[in-house]
């Protein structure tokens, strides 16, 4: 049979079904296999936000969007080509998100009567009969069957071999995309090669799938994306959770010091938790404390002695650990409190993307308690930002807030991983003796950076008091008088301030130093604000791009940046907090765009928004 191949520059493809028919392990296969072929790749995967909802329904519906290109992109796409929809609650959830002209790859068996009625289409109506899908190629396929068939000389149960339908999936997309099955076949063995029927079921799946396509006269074509025009060398796809832990165990490498991790599972933080405990053989210990406050207290008092003190969290877990943050505040000890945002309040939308706990990373807590903040704008800036977090915690001996979000921790793109010579050192200086002249320690003398030393407990002639009650400057003794306490704030406020003589300048991230509009983002609106601005530039409109990772406090020449511009755009997941922390700063009369609904802004939205402002300033 006569087929033909078409080249594809973009392509983004939606996996989507029940949370039990293995859609994130598809979507994360087919991304694996494509990143070996260097092609450059952006991710989204869509949680169901309830445990176990019931099957079929559509809070059940778990998603995996994957983006690939041969051109540089810096988000996981608008709009799909390829819904691939297990069911027909997967396709109603989808749809809306599927281009016009897109294909629809449905498994028949997931559009029976009973699948139709838990997603709630009305009696007698199917949306794969009844031409409601007229403006999309859909392609019809008895998964489910054909899965069963491939399987049936196997022993095990109809809902065991059910669960390799996926592989079949996969399989079938692997043969369209003109992909080599071998990263999946080298997973598949090492997951299940202690169970043998397992492991050769999901094989004669994936191959029954690729093998449909290839064999069938329904299909005519397949695609090629070739490989993206990137810079030359190693790389590896990376989620931004995975990112943190590399990041954090090679800071500790860097700084010699060793990392003590403790945490309270909590989503979407706790794959650090789970990732981090595999690395023991580089002295990391991990600590699955009882609660939040136990993970906090843990690791301060691990930072107190000698280590790197980590503890993880989203965000009703940060609020649980603010009295032990103000703690680490008042004892002046390096922390990180890496705190992976999700929607809220309380429980909120626990799988759900947010940036909604700045304005609790600046203010929430008792007191005048000040901690300098660090966002990641990507996966893989999530291994840059944490690291600087620490080098900070570190050598400015203070509690540092790490914020990552929900789209980040579990996205993924390809990372040109650094060699370890390439890395910044992270200078450590203990106290370890007296000095000339001194006859006694006191712990709160300060370096030209209003920086205390850090004293091991049981170093000889160094002890000295610690706890939460105000300290005497220089003697760290306890101290109730009013003078010494507005002192001893402004001290802290000062020492994070500081910070700012020891950080980058901001740089503008695309466009010129002056224009008609700058847009500045922070954390995961990086992707959807860079690919915005580069189309509105191509187009000729004065646009430039700023984004922030050091959040508090900011780089010394932010306000010079800000004042080079007519109107300043400030789009943010959340209702609006960067936006009034920027004002506050800075005077300027930036305007907000804010989206809150659990997902990212898109860069469709993002342009749209940019030419909005651009044109009633004309």
């Amino acid at each position: 049979m006569d087929r033909k191949e078409e080249v594809l520059q973009n392509v983004v493809i939606k996996f989507a079904g029940d949370s039990g028919d293995g859609m994130q392990l598809t979507g994360s296969q087919f991304t694996n296999n494509t990143a070996m072929l260097g092609i450059d790749l952006a991710t989204f995967p869509d949680f169901p936000a309830e445990i176990r909802a019931p099957q079929g329904t559509l809070p059940g519906v778990s998603g995996y969007q994957l983006r690939f290109s041969s051109d540089k992109i810096f988000t996981p796409g608008d709009e799909c080509d390829v819904l691939v929809a297990m069911n027909a609650a997967a396709l109603k959830t989808n749809l809306s998100a599927l281009k016009k002209g897109g294909k629809i790859i449905a498994n028949i068996e997931g559009f029976d009567p009973k699948n139709l009625r838990l997603a709630n289409y009305p009696d007698g109506i199917n949306p794969l009969e009844d031409n409601s899908l007229a403006s999309y190629e859909v392609i019809k396929i008895d998964v489910t069957k054909m899965t069963r068939e491939a399987l049936k000389e196997f022993s095990m149960g109809m809902k065991e071999k059910d669960r390799a339908k996926n592989m079949f999936v996969l399989g079938f997309l692997y043969w369209m995309y003109g992909r080599n099955m071998d990263n999946t076949i080298q997973f598949l063995k090492d997951k299940f090669g202690k169970k043998p029927e397992i492991f050769e079921s999901n094989i004669k799946a994936l191959k029954a799938g690729y093998n449909f396509g290839d064999t069938t006269e329904t299909f005519t074509t397949t695609y090629r994306v070739e490989k993206a025009k990137m810079e030359p060398g190693v790389y590896r796809s990376i989620m931004g959770n995975q990112a943190v832990t590399y990041g954090l165990i090679a800071a500790s490498q860097k700084s010699g010091l060793p990392l003590f991790l403790g945490s309270y599972p909590i989503t979407p933080a706790s794959d650090i938790l789970h990732e981090l405990s595999k690395y023991k053989n580089f002295g990391v210990r991990t600590f699955q404390a009882e609660d939040e406050i136990a993970g906090i207290t843990a690791a301060i008092g691990a930072s107190y002695g000698g280590s790197i003190g980590v503890t993880t969290t989203s965000g009703p877990g940060m609020a649980l650990k603010a009295e032990a943050m103000g703690l680490a505040v008042m004892l002046e000890i390096p922390l990180l409190i890496c705190d992976i945002q999700r929607g809220g309040p309380s429980t909120g939308l626990p799988t759900k993307t947010e940036q909604s706990d700045l304005l609790q990373a600046y203010y929430g807590r008792n007191g005048e308690c000040p901690m300098p903040v660090i966002s990641a704008s990507t996966p893989s800036d999530c291994f840059d930002a944490v690291y600087e977090s620490v080098r900070i915690a570190i050598q400015h001996m203070t509690p540092v807030i790490f914020l990552s979000d929900g789209y980040i921790a579990n996205g993924a793109e390809p990372w040109k991983f650094p060699k370890g010579e390439d890395l910044h050192p992270i200078e450590v200086k203990f106290k370890t003796q007296l000095g000339d002249g001194e006859d006694k320690f006191q712990p709160y003398l300060r370096d030209e950076k209003l920086v205390r030393p850090w004293a091991i407990p049981g170093t000889p002639a160094l002890e000295h008091r610690i706890g939460g009650i105000e300290k005497q400057n220089i003697t760290g003794n306890v101290s109730y008088d009013p003078e010494n306490h507005q002192l001893m704030v402004k001290i802290r406020q000062e020492k994070v301030d500081k910070i700012a003589d020891y950080i980058p300048l901001q740089k503008i991230d695309s466009g010129a130093e002056k224009g008609k509009l700058l847009v500045v983002g922070w954390g995961s609106t990086y992707g959807a604000i860079k690919s915005a601005a580069a189309e509105l530039q191509a187009e000729g409109y004065a646009v430039s791009h700023v984004h922030i990772r050091y959040l508090r406090p900011f780089p010394k020449n932010l306000g010079d940046i800000l004042k080079n511009f007519d109107q300043i755009l400030i789009p943010e997941i959340n209702n609006g907090q960067l936006i009034k922390i920027i004002r506050d700063h800075y005077f300027v009369d930036a305007k907000g765009y804010n989206k809150i609904m659990g997902i990212p802004i898109t860069k469709t939205e993002m342009a749209l928004k940019m030419r909005e402002i651009l044109e009633e300033n004309n």
